[in-house]
């Protein structure tokens, strides 16, 4: 009998640390062979903190774009490679140069006008989806290593949100199709991405009408029915669990009227190859413009006869006059 005690981490303090399900850590140990946790006593998982900083690894991959399969079947090098080679490519050392000292030293005014430089510099498009993200990568590695103390995370943060609300004040869109319902629902605090989605939809010609965070499911549904919505669109942080995000959905597009579409993107999303009947999944903010023009395509011809038959209905009430 064996009586060497094993030491570990639970498999929730893995899912808090690396933003990865509990449900996908159990299927990739039995459909891949990685992770290996140990047992304890009562036969719970005890993650080794080597499989820990492979999963943290693997989740930064992912939310780049990156396969799990294929990730599961490299080693630790080649997944270190493969990362720098991405932030290499996303000019992450530039940003490095500047965002933390600022976060440090608490310079609002300066992190503010630097943002606006980069917008400025990049274009809405780019800023949104590649220097956002590249910051939000560093921050949050920043966060995870120590570098910087969670209340300069949520200093940065509060800025970025500022600036996107901002940006999106300017592109205000009334009238124009499709119209856009944004919000997350119970349990999901984080709006950074939900904000970032709803600029690039903004600048894509949609009207977008946000209900901020934490919003009951049905009362999502209530919004939708008592207004010319037609796209209600939430978003799911890395903090979020796939199973969680998977029953809200699936609620959510049963209580909803059939003619409204329903969106859903974020990194709780990413990586899942699977599908959620009645829901468009949205793994890459880049893929909001492609989304926008297939469904204006599918519905042009619907709102044209709309906008004919509105123009005719004028026209006979002043004929009448």
């Amino acid at each position: 009998m064996n009586t060497q005690k094993r030491s570990g981490v639970s498999i929730s303090a893995v899912e808090r640390d690396t933003g990865l399900g509990k449900d996908t850590l159990r299927v990739w140990e039995r459909r891949y062979g990685f992770p290996t946790p140990h047992r304890d006593a009562i036969d719970e998982r005890l993650y080794p903190p080597e499989q820990v900083e492979h999963l943290r690894l693997i989740k930064r991959l992912m939310d780049q774009g990156k396969r799990p399969g294929a990730l599961l079947r490299l080693p630790v090098a080649e997944l270190h490679a493969q990362l720098a080679q991405l932030r290499a490519e996303k000019n992450q050392t530039e940003t490095e140069d500047w965002v933390l000292p600022l976060l440090k030293r608490h310079d609002v005014d300066q992190l503010r006008h630097e943002l606006a430089q980069r917008l400025a510099r990049d274009g809405l498009d780019r800023f949104v989806t590649e220097t956002v993200p590249a910051l939000n990568r560093l921050i949050g590695d920043a966060w995870m290593n120590g570098d910087i103390g969670i209340f300069e995370e949520h200093l940065y943060t509060e800025v970025v949100q500022n600036q996107l609300r901002s940006l999106i004040h300017g592109l205000a869109n009334r009238g124009k199709r499709p119209h856009v319902l944004l919000t997350t629902v119970k349990d999901e605090e984080h709006l950074l991405g939900l904000l970032m989605a709803e600029a690039l939809l903004a600048a894509n010609g949609a009207w977008c009408l946000s209900l901020g965070a934490q919003t009951p499911l049905v009362d999502i549904a209530g919004a939708a029915r008592g207004t010319t919505i037609d796209i209600v669109a939430l978003s799911f942080s890395g903090a979020y669990t796939w199973r969680k995000a998977r029953a809200a959905l699936i609620e959510l597009r049963q209580l909803l009227p059939e003619h409204t579409e329903l969106w859903a993107g974020g990194e709780a999303l990413v990586g899942r190859g699977k599908t959620i009947p009645g829901v468009r999944t949205l793994e890459r903010h880049e893929d909001i413009g492609p989304a926008l023009a297939q469904w204006r395509a599918t519905h042009e011809t619907h709102f044209v006869k709309m906008d004919a038959t509105k123009q005719l209905g004028e026209t006979l009430r002043r004929g009448k006059k």
